[in-house]
């Protein structure tokens, strides 16, 4: 994997081991020399996980959109910084520009980029990893929720396994540079389950 898209908090949060993870996250892949793709932003967890890549000498791409970009959240010291129209020009230009993704804490925002991540994968849209840095248990509910919708015949159990999960940066990355994408249909049928 040449480079990763990471999705996090554009807040810190309450627990400080997620600014240790998003800053060791970042040093991480600048040591594994893996780009990093992210939103841009110089604030939360998002700038923390930037300045891990480039406390180490690694490459920084960042996407925001024109009107966060000019709030003046914007990272000013990345390798390069582009600015887009849109949330969703931005989520486009961030997966086209990724081998892989990894989401850490964060909230709605985040969120939203993971699952839309995981609905490309599974209507086949991209074949790439896509991990969860489950630090300090944040996902745990998640992944009880997703459990529930594979035991509930809403979602195939392949498919769950295509959301790569650990609580360790170094099994997740090992985890995702072997990731290979199932070959399944997306609709789930009485045939299917």
């Amino acid at each position: 994997m040449k480079r990763i898209t990471v999705f996090c908090g554009s807040s810190m949060g309450t627990d400080e081991v997620f600014q240790s993870q998003a800053t060791l996250l970042g040093q991480t892949l600048a040591k594994q020399n893996i780009e990093l793709v992210y939103g841009g932003a110089n604030i939360g967890l998002m700038g923390a996980v930037a300045d891990g890549v480039l406390s180490e000498g690694g490459k920084v791409i960042g996407v925001i959109p024109f009107f966060l970009q000019s709030k003046e959240i914007a990272h000013t010291n990345l390798t390069e910084l582009i600015i887009v129209d849109t949330m969703h020009e931005r989520k486009t230009k961030m997966n086209a520009l990724c081998d892989g993704v990894i989401a850490m804490p964060g909230g709605f925002g985040t969120l939203e980029e993971l699952f839309e991540m995981l609905t490309w994968a599974q209507l086949g849209l991209h074949k790439k990893p896509i991990g969860l840095l489950n630090t300090n248990g944040f996902y745990d509910a998640l992944i009880v929720l997703i459990q529930t919708m594979v035991d509930k015949g809403l979602l195939k159990a392949v498919n769950q396994q295509m959301l790569l999960v650990s609580d360790n940066i170094n099994d997740l990355l090992d985890n995702m540079k072997k990731y290979k994408a199932p070959v399944v249909t997306k609709w789930i049928n009485k045939e299917t389950l």
